[in-house]
């Protein structure tokens, strides 16, 4: 009876540690990325080539998604300001909340479906076919040679994903105001303009993005390091890599909303 009582009490303490060792090892495989990180800066044309694959790459999605948010921000924001008699501040509306908010976090979220799990993938894949081990027995380090382009490479993409997202959402949201419904052209700027500070709207959310794509990228690699060499273990460090990443993205907003705004 107290075998089975305890049961539930021992899954969870086991749960509880290995979260703890999970976390404890990504910390130091950070820090071997950043000790190993001389080979990348040294050989550029690594990093360039990782960042076309992670940062070109998604510019499709990135570019369309951000267009179609900006152009609902802009039909439920007219709405929203019509009630109260301010629709000519449609444009700071919009602005404020791509550049705040939904620039960062959505561009994160699509950064993380699309290119953290094909990096997972990729470095799992490899180690799955004992690519990584094959690298170690040349005397090449696998984290120099095969984590750490693709970690800056992430890190560098990230915040000039979010940059397009955002102009593309205030040009979505044009569209709908200025196109669409027929508010002033020169007021939807003006009042955008007056309302939009450099540093504490513009900055802050490409440090939220900076941020974002840091954790992303790390989750992305760690996971794809430590994946289990079979088929289904790379299924599953490609699942965990999106979960992870959504879920401690919006954990990062919170804490840097509440100490930047």
């Amino acid at each position: 009876m107290f075998e089975t009582l305890a049961s539930p009490f021992r899954h969870l303490g086991a749960l509880t540690i290995n979260a703890i060792w999970r976390l404890g090892f990504a910390a130091r495989f950070l820090g071997a990325i950043v000790m190993q990180s001389g080979q990348s800066l040294l050989r550029l044309q690594m990093t360039i080539r990782e960042m076309y694959f992670a940062g070109v790459l998604s510019l499709i999605i990135i570019i369309v998604s951000g267009l179609f948010v900006g152009m609902v921000l802009g039909l439920q924001g007219y709405n929203t300001l019509s009630r109260f008699g301010s629709a000519d501040a449609l444009g700071a509306l919009v602005a404020l909340s791509l550049l705040r908010e939904l620039g960062p976090v959505l561009a994160a979220l699509l950064f993380a479906s699309r290119s953290g799990s094909a990096m997972t993938a990729e470095i799992g894949l490899m180690k799955a076919t004992e690519q990584l081990d094959a690298m170690s027995v040349m005397a090449v380090n696998p984290i120099a040679r095969v984590v750490a382009p693709r970690f800056w490479a992430g890190v560098i993409s990230m915040p000039v994903l979010a940059a397009l997202f955002n102009v593309m959402g205030i040009f979505g949201g044009y569209l709908v105001g200025v196109v669409m419904i027929g508010l002033d052209a020169g007021t939807f700027w003006s009042q955008m303009q007056s309302n939009v500070d450099l540093h504490y709207d513009v900055v802050n959310g490409l440090i939220k993005s900076l941020v974002f794509g840091v954790a992303v990228t790390l989750i992305a690699v760690f996971e794809g390091y430590d994946a289990t060499p079979t088929a289904a273990g790379v299924s599953s460090a490609t699942t965990r890599t999106v979960v992870t990443s959504a879920l401690v993205i919006l954990a990062l907003d919170f804490v840097l909303t509440a100490f930047m705004f």
